[in-house]
């Protein structure tokens, strides 16, 4: 067992080149390997997603690329891919692949979070749980861990405002992988600091990720032939409630239309929206006074992609309940509930509550990555008392998914964003 534990603690050794340079037409574009000096080593990445991948990072160094107009972000402006050791102000076992694209999977969420204090904790490039807050950033933390606090476990918790000490004391009390914030209290970095293995991270562009909004990188994939997908990466074309459009649909020679969203609903859309530029599609995203109360990710059909996320939503509210009461987890409690009276009672009070708050779905907003093909996903999501959705549109079905809205009683309010957010 000592042995295979060991493959985690060993840096792999890269062969990777010092510099790659890319040729677009006329434009060269230079790349420079990262390595840190770390305890008087020169140290890369630690490994890529697996313990037996090498891996190496590497920063733009030189090259200002412009396709048909589209002027993409320039040298210069890196934030994950430029972290020098004054950056890494703790390596803890230092990083590798997953923990920086974890990272940078939050800051691709917060560019359009940067109007309030907000968190983004991270779980194999996927959200686990997200909240802005205009009471400040502990709120934010707070509600983000708790949102999802069986996924954030060994999770990535990326900040856009510096990190205060309440902030670090809800951090420092659960196990984490990654703190990434645009600065640090005194206070709070020396409590963050106790926990030798957390890898602390201080980038001071978190602070002003609006200088990225609408400005596209270059998105590249590679193929298992060794071949290349090259893209312009999303751009969320929602950056204030007034972006989104009426819900509307021709239907038998005239038209049906949705209620439009309330204030309050059209701005937990507006955030679940920007979370959803960082969620691997199929996906949806049920949220609540600017914090997500379930995620469902990368499924194949988009019912099941609701079915999942309202099967999280309960077990998380049943979760929180059975640790909030007795200081165990709801699969422990479970497990003691078979030989154990008091806890068999404690179980079905807590799911009878569960049931009763709907999960905690309940006048949340949901948003969906791509249409809805059906009206499946929405009669399912409406069942469980959600009051707003937003979705692309564009459905050969958008006026049988508009009348499943407007055939609930109270009438449910939609919205379309005009665009998709697949995240493959």
């Amino acid at each position: 067992m000592s042995q295979l534990k060991d493959m985690y603690r060993t840096i792999v050794q890269d062969a990777f080149p010092d510099t790659i340079s890319v040729r677009f037409g006329d434009t060269v574009l230079e790349y420079s390997r990262r390595s840190w000096d770390i305890g008087g080593e020169q140290r890369g990445l630690r490994y890529g997603e697996n313990p037996d991948q090498p891996a190496a990072l590497y920063a733009l160094e030189k090259g200002d690329l412009v396709i048909g107009g589209v002027a993409y972000r320039q040298a210069g402006t890196g934030l994950v891919s430029a972290i020098t050791e004054e950056n890494m102000i703790q390596a803890g076992k230092h990083p590798g692949k997953t923990n920086l694209t974890d990272v940078d999977n939050g800051i691709n969420i917060l560019q359009y979070l940067h109007a309030r204090p907000a968190c983004v904790i991270l779980k194999h490039n996927n959200p686990c749980g997200a909240a802005w807050s205009e009471q400040g950033l502990a709120d934010a933390v707070n509600k983000a861990y708790w949102s999802d606090r069986i996924a954030a476990f060994g999770g990535a918790v990326v900040l856009n405002r510096p990190l205060d000490m309440k902030s670090a004391e809800i951090i420092s009390s659960v196990y984490f992988e990654v703190v990434a914030a645009p600065g640090f209290d005194p206070q709070a970095l020396e409590l963050l600091q106790k926990k030798k293995n957390l890898r602390i991270l201080c980038l001071p562009g978190l602070a002003c990720l609006e200088r990225f909004v609408g400005v596209p990188f270059l998105d590249i994939k590679s193929l298992t032939d060794g071949g290349l997908v090259v893209q312009q990466s999303f751009v969320n074309r929602i950056r204030t409630v007034a972006d989104f459009l009426p819900a509307t649909a021709e239907y038998e020679g005239g038209f049906v239309a949705a209620r439009a969203p309330s204030r309050q609903e059209a701005d937990d859309l507006l955030f679940a929206w920007a979370v959803e530029a960082g969620v691997t599609s199929n996906s949806v995203i049920f949220v609540k006074d600017g914090t997500t109360v379930a995620i469902g990710t990368g499924e194949q059909d988009r019912v099941g992609c609701v079915e999942v996320a309202i099967h999280k939503a309960y077990t998380k509210y049943a979760d929180v309940l059975a640790f909030k009461r007795l200081g165990i987890s709801l699969y422990e409690l479970e497990h003691k509930a078979r030989t154990d009276a008091d806890a068999a009672e404690n179980l079905a009070d807590i799911k009878a509550l569960t049931q009763e708050a709907r999960g905690g779905l309940g006048g949340t907003a949901m948003v969906s990555d791509g249409f809805f093909p059906f009206r499946d996903a929405v009669d399912v999501a409406l069942q469980h008392g959600v009051t707003a959705i937003a979705q692309p549109g564009g459905s050969m079905r958008d006026a049988e998914v508009i009348m499943a809205v407007n055939e609930s009683n109270p009438q449910v309010a939609m919205a379309f964003t005009g665009q998709r957010s697949f995240k493959h």
